[in-house]
């Protein structure tokens, strides 16, 4: 007969600090760090306990004894069930706090590295609707709330439950993207319910109604692509014509049919159903193409702020030859190329190199040369001897981080100065540690990309020794 676990139930539990992955923590017996999610510093909080280790534990919160004075009410309706926005009751400026201690645990306390002084965070100027892309899921299988009847419908479309992958939390208010994102999803919801459209069934890989994928920018217009599991051309087509006149700001909508086992487009082919094939964000006077595959930075206001700390760390004169490895759609290469005699830029999607030649002729922009191709094959001393040594060389890898490889040929390469931009502190400070043989980090500079999360960026300045 199998033993029932003891049920732990630690009382009166004060909060003290935010934690790694956005928990926090607090001592209990014996000085045993206990922590649990959806916690301010300062509460009094009774806690049940689901994982005792030697060290530490780990519990969820059943009852808030005493409020943190800083505690917020949480914004969103949605808020301990979606997996997003986790930190809406902590003040934003304890947000702000929490990263720059997140870079500093990283970098120094396990990293081991020598910093100078890490600058405060680069804060959002829009802590909602900040977000220019957001990608809804469709399941059979949608999330049931704590008291919920069983429903006549189980169909949602909106975000994954943490920690079930086949549930989805049926949405209902968004508020990380400006309107019409709600209001396209609902309509999509209902119309696929009264024209008899399936959701998606992620555990028999079957359905019709897979994905939502809603981009916008400052003027106002979007860019949508409907993702179909296999739906006939006679349901899908009515869908997007009710689409198309129901909401004139989708100015490029696409629609993708996908019968893989993952989520992922980017070796779909996405077909032009009506409009432009692109919309276009602008920063500093520079216009940019974005596409249904296109990489662009998520918030865009705070990416002008990480282009600007890219720019000032690179410290062009004019003079320098500049690699900007992981270059995406050339955002980054092109905001730096007029400091620069020319910029080399290596991405591995061809379709976004496509759209970094494409802005680069919008922009009217000549010195800049972008390559397609995996990152440690693309680059090699070859490719050096054929382009130019760098003097400066910009990162901004996947938050895997970079390939050994890579590290090993940009010392080999040895370029004066090296900016490292990061959405990962933790992959960083590995790379950072294999970069440290020959250079040294000068500036530390985080920036919050992604309110309300425990994400942040990060960017670093090294010097050669």
């Amino acid at each position: 007969m199998k033993r029932q676990k003891e049920e732990i139930i630690l009382h009166d539990v004060t909060v003290e600090a935010v934690a790694a992955e956005g928990k926090a923590l607090a001592h209990v017996d014996d000085g045993i760090v206990l922590f649990m999610e959806f916690a301010v510093p300062g509460d009094v909080v009774d806690v049940k306990v689901y994982k005792r280790k030697k060290n530490y534990m780990e519990g969820r919160i059943v009852r808030i004894v005493k409020p943190s004075p800083d505690r917020l009410q949480p914004f969103c309706e949605h808020f301990g069930v979606c997996g997003g926005c986790r930190w809406q009751t902590l003040p934003y400026h304890l947000q702000l706090e929490a990263k720059r201690q997140q870079v500093y645990d990283q970098l120094v306390r396990i990293g081991h590295l020598e910093v100078p002084e890490i600058r405060p965070v680069l804060g959002s100027e829009k802590t909602a609707e900040y977000r220019n892309k957001l990608e809804y899921s469709a399941s059979n299988r949608r999330w049931l709330l704590d008291g919920e009847p069983q429903p006549e419908s189980t169909e949602g479309l909106g975000f994954h439950v943490s920690r079930f992958f086949d549930k989805v939390l049926d949405i209902k208010r968004c508020h990380l993207q400006a309107e019409p994102s709600n209001a396209i999803r609902l309509f999509i919801r209902e119309y696929a319910l009264r024209n008899g459209i399936s959701f998606y069934d992620i555990r028999e890989n079957r359905g019709e109604l897979r994905t939502v994928i809603i981009r916008n920018n400052a003027a106002g217009t979007a860019l949508m692509v409907i993702v179909t599991f296999g739906c006939n051309s006679e349901k899908l087509l009515p869908l997007m014509e009710a689409l198309a006149a129901e909401f004139p700001q989708i100015t490029s909508l696409y629609y993708v049919v996908n019968t893989k086992g993952n989520d992922s487009i980017a070796d779909q082919e996405c077909v032009l159903f009506k409009g432009d094939e692109a919309i276009f964000e602008t920063m500093e006077g520079l216009r940019f193409k974005i596409g249904p595959k296109s990489f662009y930075q998520t918030n865009s206001l705070q990416a002008l702020q990480l282009y600007r700390t890219v720019r000032e760390f690179a410290g062009l004169d004019g003079s320098q030859t500049v690699y900007d490895l992981y270059t995406g759609t050339g955002t980054i290469a092109q905001f730096v190329s007029a400091g620069a005699s020319k910029v080399i830029g290596i991405e591995y999607v061809p379709e976004a190199i496509q759209d970094a030649v494409a802005n680069a002729e919008l922009n009217g922009i000549s010195n800049c040369t972008f390559f397609a191709g995996d990152m440690k094959d693309v680059l090699n001393d070859e490719f050096i001897r054929t382009h130019g040594s760098p003097d400066v060389i910009i990162t901004d890898p996947p938050r895997a981080g970079m390939h050994p490889d890579v590290c090993k040929v940009i010392l080999a390469a040895a370029p004066r100065r090296i900016v490292y931009v990061s959405c990962n502190p933790a992959s960083q400070a590995r790379d950072l540690a294999m970069l440290s043989e020959k250079y040294r980090i000068v500036a530390v500079q985080p920036v919050d990309m992604f309110p309300h999360t425990l994400h942040v960026e990060n960017v670093c300045k090294l010097e050669r020794l």
